[in-house]
């Protein structure tokens, strides 16, 4: 990620997804006294370590808010159109997992919440609990690509006639009462996925924010993304595919509109994958994809 960003020390850089702050740290290291970092995130435990950040370090930035209003952030911070690198950490985050308390996990017994911001939107167990049975198997296939989405929605719909379900436990067994897990997978894997991406709308947020992204980058800044499943990744890489090549239908004009030309160019040709010593050290980096592209006019 350092090394594709290629931090100019006086600098301005966004890191769109703070999360405890490792990546944002990683930059700080990099800037020199001139350089700037404005995070932003939407969950308010991360706006919180930011905040000690922010005050020990002056040229660092916390907004607490989620990357799709990135656009809106940058106008207010008068800056768009001027950032010369964005980096993108996308989905859940590892103390997310780990706290039973937020409901993004089904190995420990919590609220069924999984909402990043908890102060924001309608808790996994709200809409679980009030959905139709076809919208339940529609997220379950879309979001989780999971092929007993129909039997496991039958099977949540059953199960809360006799009394709601609220907890991650409640949930994680009337999956594994339908389906079978994978060898190393917990059947409600794909589940869990598929509801925490709909109630934080993930694919819809991912989408906003790489076309603020690509507008918010000065000539030659760069924009890195880290996705962790092939719903996220095939968006990311449709986007900056789409934005660096001539769209096929001008191709055959004898001159293409200036404004037609593509504005990105790929620094990634293939997805940048995580080495064999790394996943030892950190097996949860072993679905980390990263691309990266660099905006030319």
């Amino acid at each position: 990620m350092l090394q594709l960003l290629a931090i100019r020390p006086d600098g301005f850089y966004v890191d769109g997804t703070f999360g405890r702050g490792g990546h944002s740290r990683a930059i700080l290291g990099q800037l020199g006294p001139a350089g700037r970092l404005l995070a932003l995130d939407r969950d308010p435990d991360a706006v919180a370590v930011a905040r000690t950040l922010e005050a020990e370090d002056s040229r660092f930035r916390i907004v607490h808010s989620p990357y799709s209003a990135l656009g809106d952030v940058l106008a207010a911070e008068g800056v768009s159109g001027r950032v010369d690198g964005i980096l993108l950490d996308i989905g859940v985050s590892s103390p997310q997992l780990e706290d039973p308390a937020r409901g993004f996990a089904f190995r420990a017994d919590g609220p069924l919440d999984m909402r990043m911001d908890p102060g924001s939107g309608v808790s996994a167990a709200d809409w679980l609990n009030a959905a139709d049975e076809e919208e339940i198997a529609r997220v379950l296939w879309r979001f989780g690509e999971e092929r007993a989405s129909r039997r496991i929605a039958r099977a949540i719909v059953a199960a809360r006639a006799a009394g709601a379900i609220r907890t991650t436990t409640q949930l994680a067994g009337i999956v594994a009462g339908v389906v079978r897990g994978e060898p190393g997978r917990h059947p409600a894997t794909r589940s869990f996925q598929a509801i925490r991406i709909h109630i934080n709308r993930e694919l819809d947020e991912l989408e906003a924010v790489l076309g603020a992204a690509r507008a918010a980058l000065a000539a030659g800044g760069r924009l890195c993304v880290i996705s962790f499943h092939s719903l996220e990744d095939r968006l990311v890489k449709r986007f900056l595919r789409d934005h660096s090549r001539v769209d096929p239908a001008l191709r055959s004009l004898p001159v293409v509109p200036e404004s037609a030309l593509p504005d990105l160019v790929l620094l990634t040709t293939r997805a940048v994958r995580a080495s064999d010593a790394e996943v030892l050290r950190n097996p949860r980096a072993r679905s980390a994809v990263l691309r990266a592209a660099e905006k030319q006019k």
